[in-house]
C-alpha cells in the first residue's frame, strides 16, 4: 500500500506543479472579480470552475462541480462588508480537483468529484477571512489618507484604488496556490482508494447539495416579490432548452 501510494504521488504530483502557476494566477483573477473588479460574475461558481476546467482539459468535469457549488452559493449573497464565502478563488480550486484524471466531455471521477466539492467548501470559508484582513489592510492604507479622499485628490483615490485591486489579486492567487496542491494531491489518492460508485457518490453529492439550495430559494419565495414567477419562467425555459438540445 505505502508503494502504491509513492507511485500515485510520482504520477499526479508532477502534473499537479505543472498546473499551479496557471491554476494559481486564474484564481488571483477570478477572485478579483468577487468584490474588486470588473464584478461581472465571473466569480460564481458555475463559471468559475467550467473555465478551471478547461484551463487543464476537462471543461464538463469543471462544469460539474461548478454546478454543485453554485447551489451552495445561492445561500449567501456577497453585501458590504458582512463576512461572506469568497467562492470565486475556491471554485477555480475546486474545478482543477475535479478535472483531475479526465478529459475533454468526461464527467469527474467519483472520488475526485467528492474531493472538489469538499475542497471548494473549505476554501471558500478560507477565502472569505482573507477578504476580512484585506479590508483591515486597506483601511490601514487609507487612514493616514483620509484628508486627501475627503478633498477629492485624485492621485491618492486612484493609488488607493490601484493597491487594492493588487491585494486583492494578489490574495486570491495565493489562496489558490496554497490550496491547490494539497487538494489536487487529497484527490488523486481518493481515485486510487474510492470504492463507492460513481452513480452513488454523485447522487449523495447532487442530493445534499440541493437541499441548500431549495432552501435558499424557498427564502426567496417568501421575500421577494415576484421570485415565484421568475423561477418558474426560467423551469420552462432551462427544461425546454435541454429538450431541444436532447
Amino acid at each position: 500500500m505505502l508503494l502504491a501510494d509513492a507511485d500515485l504521488l510520482s504520477t499526479v504530483l508532477p502534473v499537479v506543479l505543472a498546473q499551479l502557476l496557471p491554476i494559481a494566477m486564474l484564481a488571483g483573477v477570478i477572485g478579483l472579480d468577487v468584490v474588486s473588479f470588473p464584478q461581472a460574475m465571473l466569480s460564481r461558481p458555475i463559471v468559475a470552475a467550467t473555465v478551471a476546467g478547461a484551463f487543464v482539459g476537462a471543461p464538463v468535469a469543471g462544469l460539474t462541480c461548478g454546478a454543485a457549488l453554485e447551489c451552495l452559493a445561492l445561500e449567501s449573497l456577497p453585501v458590504g462588508a458582512s463576512r461572506y464565502p469568497e467562492w470565486g478563488s475556491a471554485s477555480v480550486v475546486a474545478g482543477a480537483v475535479a478535472a483531475l484524471g479526465v478529459r475533454g466531455g468526461e464527467l469527474p471521477t467519483p472520488g475526485a468529484f467528492a474531493v472538489a466539492v469538499l475542497v471548494g467548501i473549505a476554501t471558500a470559508w478560507a477565502g472569505g477571512g482573507t477578504m476580512v484582513r484585506l479590508r483591515r489592510l486597506i483601511a490601514s492604507f487609507a487612514r493616514p489618507r483620509l484628508d486627501q479622499l475627503a478633498a477629492g485628490n485624485r492621485r491618492t483615490v486612484v493609488g488607493l484604488q490601484v493597491f487594492g485591486m493588487t491585494a486583492d489579486l494578489a490574495r486570491g492567487t495565493l489562496v489558490g496556490a496554497v490550496a491547490y496542491v494539497p487538494a489536487a494531491l487529497l484527490a488523486g489518492w481518493s481515485q486510487a482508494h474510492w470504492t463507492v460508485s460513481a452513480p452513488i457518490t454523485r447522487a449523495v453529492v447532487v442530493a445534499m447539495v440541493a437541499s441548500v439550495a431549495a432552501t435558499a430559494v424557498w427564502k426567496d419565495f417568501h421575500a421577494i416579490t415576484g421570485t415565484r414567477r421568475l423561477f418558474l419562467a426560467s423551469l420552462a425555459v432551462g427544461t425546454l432548452m435541454v429538450v431541444l438540445g436532447a
